[in-house]
């Protein structure tokens, strides 16, 4: 299927990037200025901003309640952008409407992105959010039953290492994983998927741009070889939690994403892979209002209330 004209239309409408070195600071601004004012966003019971203590430190989390009860499930959701974009602002959207669908509590992470904070630091944050969220069911009415982590491009990076992380220590609470078009190998060979030839240039994220967004992250120590780093070079993934691996068509990160999800079947681990046709890098956080692409939260619904 060819990208879906909406998001074509939107892709050629865009500005050039500036030339020259990216800049972090003015791209985070840019990000964050098209952020609707907080009357514009999806309605929910309650929204608080609150700072967590983990034994990797403080750390920002804005927890969404999606209507008032006795006991709610809990999904931990960390933001995309490359590890050194997006904020709890820009995905604050994606949070909501999680938390809509699902009608579980959201946890969203404000982990500390590169390159002021050097690798582990960021995936760090995003664990001890996990495990203060388990040890602190009662604070947050936690059913005891539902504890899913979501995540999005680096954040569904993120996702797959913190259940790697839990695996490893015996944390044994994670129920369910859910993966937006994630980015699981940072060894940046273009010829290591078809995806990254036959995506690679007029889809939003494109294959040479791959190295220069992933430099920040991998310059501050993260080595591409790590399985904390490219989670599909862990060898064993058996024993980790059911698995929805999400991607999209027109993504240079397609194959990798699609790898993972069988990798984990064979592995013996409950992995859903669902292809969204039409669909580009990003379209959840961009382009979510498609009809045709809307069903993603619903699908992660679905999906999490598998047991």
């Amino acid at each position: 299927m060819t990208l879906h004209p909406q998001v074509a239309a939107a892709l050629a409408s865009m500005p050039a990037p500036p030339p020259g070195p990216l800049d972090p600071v003015a791209m985070r601004a840019a990000e964050e200025a098209q952020v609707p004012p907080v009357a514009e966003r999806l309605p929910l019971h309650a929204v608080e901003d609150r700072t967590v203590t983990t034994p990797a430190g403080d750390v920002p989390v804005r927890v969404y309640t999606p209507a008032e009860s006795d006991a709610y499930g809990l999904l931990v959701y960390f933001h995309g952008g490359a590890f050194f974009l997006g904020s709890l602002e820009t995905h604050d959207h994606i949070a909501r409407s999680l938390a809509t669908a699902t009608g579980l509590r959201v946890v969203s992470v404000g982990y500390r992105r590169a390159p002021e904070a050097a690798f582990p630091a960021g995936l760090q944050d995003c664990y001890g959010v996990v495990r203060w969220a388990a040890e602190h069911g009662e604070e947050l009415a936690w059913d005891g039953r539902t504890l899913a982590v979501a995540g999005d491009s680096s954040g569904g990076t993120f996702v797959a290492a913190v259940a790697a992380m839990a695996a490893d220590d015996g944390f044994d609470r994670i129920t369910h994983q859910v993966l937006f078009y994630p980015s699981l190998d940072l060894d940046l060979d273009v010829d290591r998927y078809a995806s990254l030839r036959e995506n690679a240039e007029g889809y939003g994220l494109e294959t040479a741009g791959l190295k220069p967004f992933n430099a920040f992250y991998l310059d501050s120590g993260a080595d591409p070889a790590d399985p904390l780093v490219s989670p599909i070079k862990r060898a064993d993934l058996a024993d980790l939690p059911p698995a929805l691996v999400v991607t999209a068509e027109h993504d240079p990160l397609r194959d990798e994403g699609e790898l993972y999800g069988r990798r984990l079947q064979e592995a013996g681990v409950d992995a859903t892979v669902s292809r969204y046709a039409g669909a580009n890098h990003g379209f959840v956080v961009n382009f979510s209002w498609i009809p045709e692409f809307s069903r993603v939260f619903q699908e992660t619904a679905d999906f999490l209330k598998r047991s």
